[in-house]
């Protein structure tokens, strides 16, 4: 596909096919990454405008919630990845919302010692928006725009984005841009609808 072809396939929901692993920016005592378990949901949008839902869990079978994170914005296209045929390069720009929930105390009681500072105090099931402010879990600085110097793939109905680095580095500059493949997302299935009890003639 080409890059136009590519920008009107991803439009649409994605979803994880399992909880996945990635290597966190967080280091365990001995020095390597700290491992970080996920799911994501993905939405895709004309126009280019997209929103992420990653649901973070405490353990690798993710049954313990740990926190919920949106974010809201536009793709940026800028141009073929090497990595492979059809892939593109992609600048996701969180420049519309950026969200947490905390899902369970012990995350909750960590926010409300190191995020404080223009928020009210951090509760379980209560949603945060923390875009455009500081806050220094996810060294964000206020007036800034979260973003990540990503890649698309599309293959064989599945969505590939760029793998995270093994030693946990964001994909915070173009040097940093991912070089592989990423576990991919699928189709979400379309959610049944229920159609009406026609009435007795």
């Amino acid at each position: 596909m080409n890059l136009e072809q590519t920008r009107q396939a991803v439009i649409g929901d994605w979803t994880s096919i399992a909880p996945e692993l990635r290597p966190s920016a967080q280091k365990n005592p001995d020095g390597s990454p700290r491992p970080f378990y996920l799911r994501r949901e993905f939405k895709a949008f004309a126009g280019d405008g997209f929103e992420l839902t990653l649901l973070q869990f405490a353990d690798p079978l993710g049954q313990a919630p740990l926190a919920r994170l949106r974010i809201q914005g536009h793709m940026f296209w800028r141009g073929e990845h090497p990595i492979a045929a059809a892939a593109q390069k992609v600048d996701f720009v969180a420049d519309q919302a950026y969200e947490i929930t905390p899902l369970l105390q012990g995350f909750a009681d960590l926010l409300n010692q190191v995020a404080t500072e223009g928020f009210t105090r951090w509760e379980v099931g209560q949603t945060q928006s923390i875009f455009g402010k500081d806050f220094a879990p996810f060294g964000l600085k206020a007036g800034q725009n979260f973003m990540e110097y990503d890649l698309v793939h599309l293959a064989h109905g599945m969505l590939f984005w760029g793998a995270r680095h093994v030693d946990g580095r964001g994909f915070d500059t173009e040097q940093n841009r991912p070089t592989h493949l990423q576990i991919p997302l699928v189709r979400k299935p379309a959610e049944p609808t229920t159609e009406p009890a026609s009435e007795p003639r």
